[in-house]
Formats: structure tokens, sequence, C-alpha cells
């Protein structure tokens, strides 16, 4: 049994966090371990909430792509000190070269949404004794998949890098999550290996309290951090290769 004494000691305790996303397969999942770590209250964020049934968990309706929902969340969680910024689409029929207003259409979530919720709410977390925030990535952000998807996390992670800087003078902590590929629906349709929800919060979320500027939640994407240095000529047939036999049915 967990003890009063026991729950003070745990990572997040008293730590009010807002995942975007909540809905989904890693947002759920960030949300439950969150409690678990000790967190005081869990704005649950997504379109349409759902019921969580638990009095430390407050559903919030959030669409990321609208400035005035964004705006009104800020409203409605003013005590925020973590927010998680997951919340992402990987449309199946997504390629580079598709129409241009669906390309917008995931850049508009991926990038420009994930973005406005970060500069709406960093006066919070400065509000808030400077705060973290944690934006989930991925190793696609790294590597020439032909998909929007791609193309809007590697836009996302220089933001993430640039919020970095622009946040550091009000002592905001920002957590880069980089990951390849997780066992949630938006990965159903992929038979290749896939890291556990469970497995890839838990570090994001150690992450968070021992200070990194960056998570690397699983071997390809550790792998894959450490050959960014080599020459393209080398490092892009490399790449080219292990795709093929990653995607081969």
């Amino acid at each position: 049994m967990t003890t009063l004494s026991d729950k003070l000691e745990l990572p997040l305790s008293g730590r009010t966090v807002l995942v975007t996303g909540a809905n989904g397969g890693l947002g759920h999942e960030f949300v439950t371990q969150a409690l678990k770590r000790g967190a005081r209250k869990v704005y649950a964020a997504a379109r349409t909430p759902k019921s969580w049934n638990d009095a430390n968990v407050q559903p919030l309706p959030l669409d990321i792509t609208s400035a005035e929902a964004v705006i009104r969340a800020v409203s409605m969680a003013p005590d925020v000190d973590l927010l998680i910024n997951n919340a992402a689409i990987a449309p199946s029929s997504d390629s580079i070269s598709g129409p241009e207003d669906e390309l917008r259409r995931i850049f508009e979530t991926n990038f420009f949404g994930s973005l406005r919720v970060a500069n709406a709410f960093a006066p919070i977390l400065a509000a808030n004794g400077g705060g973290t925030l944690l934006n989930i990535l991925s190793s696609a952000a790294w590597i020439s998949m032909p998909t929007a998807y791609a193309a809007s996390k590697a836009a996302f992670w220089s933001a993430t890098n640039a919020l970095r800087f622009e946040l550091e003078g009000q002592g905001t902590q920002v957590v880069g999550l980089m990951v390849g590929m997780i066992d949630t629906p938006m990965a159903a349709g992929y038979d290749v290996p896939k890291s556990s929800p469970a497995s890839v919060v838990s570090q994001a979320y150690e992450g968070v309290t021992t200070g990194a500027l960056e998570v690397l939640a699983d071997d390809l994407t550790r792998d894959l951090k450490s050959r960014l240095n080599t020459k393209a000529e080398e490092f892009y047939p490399w790449m080219h290769t292990q795709l093929r036999a990653f995607f081969a049915d």
C-alpha cells in the first residue's frame, strides 16, 4: 500500500500536467503514468474529451488547430507546470508528393498546432516556476521517409530546439522525445517492431525528472542518432537500405 510519505517522494509529486492527444494510446499512457508518479492533477486534452472516472483527471476540450480553442484551454488550465505536446496525426495515405491540402492539414496539426500550444502555455509555465515542456517528436525527423508526417516532425524538432533557447530565460525545461514505431492505433497498419507505450512514457518522465534535454526511447533511435554525423554519401544509402528492410513484407 502506498503511504502519504511514499507519495510525497514520487518524481511528479505535486505537479500539474496537461497532455494533448490524451485519448490516443500514447496520450492515455502519459495520463495514467503521471498519476502513478504523483501528479496532483492531469488535464486530459482532446478534441472530444472522454470520461476518466478519476477525480485527479480533468477532461479538457482542445483542438490544437484552432487558435480560439487553445486560448480557451489556457484560461481553463492556469496551473499547468508540465505540458506534454503529444497530439499528432499520421494518415495512412500520407505522401510527400500528395495533395497540397493534405500536406497542409498534417503540418497544421503536427507543427503549427503543437507550436501554437507551446507558445500559448509558455507564460503559464513561467508563472508557475518555469516548468517543463515535453514535445513528442519522432526519429522520422532524422530520416528521409517520403511523408509529410516525417517532414512535420523534422520541423517540430527544429522548433523544439529553438524553444529551448527562447524559454531558457524563464527557467523552462524543454525536452524532445525521439522514438520510432510505438504499439498504438496510429501504427497499427505497420507490421514492424514497436516499442510499448509504457516503456516510451516511462523513459520520457525519467528524462523530465533528471533534467534531460532529449530522450531517445528505443534502440533504433539511439543507433540513428549516433550516425547523424556520417557523410551524406554514406548515410543515405545506409538509411535507404534500413528503411527497405524495416518496411519489407
